[in-house]
């Protein structure tokens, strides 16, 4: 199994980087707006509409609080070509900024490449988003 492992710092404190991580029904306003259009949760199933239409169900795993980890595995609608998907975010405080990390096992092997580039690109997104609500941008 291949592992991708990527980290960024957010000019933002870890309780409130955390609260908007755990807040997994609403990806779609606090991490990843444009990217995803929409979220809803279904059990412990999080069903992430993308604006295209096409939906992504996603099992949410673990949310813990103590440690400040959500994790989930990709369980239908993949665009890649994937037969295993697991990924888990992590929130470690740095003072006044937080260490998001974020790490994904994926099969097959040869697909990691593939999927460090997209998680790359997914974590700046997500820094820019939590940093701009606490400038006031958008709301966390």
């Amino acid at each position: 199994m291949a592992t991708v492992c990527v980290e960024v710092l957010v000019d933002s404190p870890a309780p409130q980087v955390w609260e908007a991580i755990a807040d997994v029904g609403a990806v779609h306003r606090r991490l990843l707006p444009g990217r995803v259009a929409d979220a809803r949760i279904e059990g412990d199933v999080r069903i992430l509409t993308m604006p295209d239409g096409a939906e992504v169900r996603e099992l949410i795993l673990a949310v813990d609080h103590t440690i400040r980890r959500m994790a989930y595995t990709v369980t239908g609608g993949q665009r890649l070509p994937l037969t295993y998907h697991h990924a888990a975010f992590q929130v470690f405080d740095e003072g006044d900024r937080s260490r998001v990390v974020w790490t994904t096992d994926v099969l097959p092997h040869e697909l990691a490449g593939v999927v460090r580039g997209r998680v790359e690109r997914g974590i700046v997104e997500i820094r820019d988003v939590l940093e701009g609500a606490a400038t006031g941008g958008r709301a966390l």
